[in-house]
């Protein structure tokens, strides 16, 4: 664990995160990404569509298992919002994000009990765990624009994602190892070396989750107008939460990237969280699924870095666009997938563009809301992730269960896509700039 930890160091001072504030917080997607890559994305789809639904009929695996994604993003986009602006109320966005953290990786931790037929259990404990993931998200990303700069706000964001493709990556593939040749690493077989990844998700986790505990300072407190220190931060919350959404006509661009971002994200998460499982339904073997889903973590390294280069002269937004015709190909590619090649191949340009539109889709918004209230607009950054993640794995899950099948739902995120870009290109992001400014100048520090 050391040595990785060393290795990811010496990554981050080439690329120019030389502070250790930097540093610490870009390691924190080292340590989530194991849930991504692992629960989320590669293993226990196989899992649970090979051994914990194994009962049910094909494509109700398949179905259930949307469901159950549908189920944990509708829980955290009701709490982002509440959550986002009580952490900025008391100055706890350290707290709030380690509390959901070590919550997450405790869930991953008792993946480890779920056994042949156990799919409702599975489905219960991976809702826990997601709502730790994506709450705690809510606070990571909340810390950017407090320790970066306005110029070194895209490299910081995007070196983020780049070393969470390392972290999940050098995970999976030890992982990967386990489930091969379980022997040989002293495990009984291959269900067990499963479970085991499971556990290891929640230990490597919270393990490098302790950096940026110690490292990141939380940021000033800052009150609102009228607002006092002796306020219920559930009051304050709502009533933050209540000015934010009048504030919203003074952040409009703000506003109409988060409508565009809750719908493009919704068709780039529902490829993320299905293409396993869609794979397993028509046929494709368990090792070219995880190998495919390995080739993305190690080839999403320096394709993030070239995409954030490559963008640099495009600018982000125009990043972005180039991303989403992208996943526009992938989707119509993914309907006509048949040999285990085709899967490979479509991984493979996933990655040269997963991490760069994420990561990029994150510093524009962060360029466009005051600092000061970085927590709660990033709630309701969330909140359009998450409730456009919603619609999307349930269009899925109910198109493959009345279809019988799952090549229909993988072609319809063209939809989500197409709209995505129709809206993005109403947003003025220096209009966006502006506004933040402007607002940041309005608050009152705490003494």
């Amino acid at each position: 664990m050391s040595a990785a930890r060393r290795g990811v160091a010496g990554l981050l001072d080439t690329v120019g995160l030389s502070r250790p504030e930097l540093r610490a917080w870009a390691l924190y997607d080292f340590a989530n990404s194991a849930f991504v890559t692992t629960v989320m994305a590669a293993i226990l789809p196989i899992y649970y569509h090979q051994a914990a639904a194994v009962n049910l009929p094909e494509n109700l695996r398949t179905a259930y298992w949307g469901y159950t994604q549908t189920v944990a993003l509708l829980v955290i986009a009701w709490l982002s919002p509440l959550l986002g602006a009580a952490a900025d109320y008391l100055g706890a966005k350290k707290k709030f994000l380690a509390g959901f953290a070590f919550s997450g990786a405790i869930a991953s931790l008792l993946l480890y009990f779920v056994e042949e037929g156990d799919w409702l259990y599975a489905s219960v404990v991976f809702i826990v765990g997601n709502i730790g993931f994506a709450g705690s998200e809510v606070f990571y990303e909340s810390l950017l624009p407090h320790i970066a700069r306005k110029d070194e706000i895209d490299l910081v964001s995007t070196a983020g994602y780049a070393v969470g493709y390392v972290g999940g990556g050098l995970l999976l593939a030890l992982q990967l190892a386990w489930i091969t040749y379980p022997r040989t690493f002293g495990m009984a077989d291959a269900p067990q070396a499963t479970r085991i990844a499971f556990l290891s998700v929640g230990v490597w986790w919270a393990l490098f989750t302790v950096p940026l505990l110690r490292t990141v300072i939380e940021p000033t407190r800052r009150l609102e107008a009228g607002e006092t220190r002796t306020i219920h931060p559930l009051t304050a919350a709502l009533r933050r939460n209540i000015e934010t959404f009048r504030e919203l006509r003074r952040h409009r661009h703000a506003f109409l990237f988060l409508l565009a971002f809750w719908l493009y994200n919704d068709g780039i998460n529902t490829i993320i969280k299905m293409a396993t499982i869609y794979g397993a339904e028509i046929g494709i073997g368990q090792g070219d699924l995880i190998g495919a889903l390995l080739l993305v973590q190690f080839l999403g390294v320096p394709a993030t870095f070239l995409y954030g280069a490559l963008t640099g002269r495009l600018g982000a937004k125009n990043g972005i666009y180039l991303a989403l015709w992208v996943y526009c190909g992938i989707s119509v590619l993914g309907y006509f997938m048949e040999e285990a090649w085709h899967f490979w191949v479509l991984a493979a340009v996933v990655a040269l563009v997963q991490g760069g539109s994420q990561a990029l889709s994150r510093s524009l918004f962060a360029v466009m809301i005051p600092a000061g209230k970085s927590s709660q607009f990033f709630g309701f950054y969330n909140v359009s992730g998450k409730f456009g993640n919603i619609a999307g794995p349930l269009i899925f899950a109910v198109i493959s269960q009345l279809a019988g099948g799952s090549r229909l739902s993988i072609l319809s995120l063209v939809v989500f896509f197409a709209a995505g870009m129709a809206v993005l290109r109403q947003v003025d992001v220096e209009a966006g700039r502006q506004a933040a400014a402007r607002e940041d100048a309005a608050l009152r520090r705490v003494e």
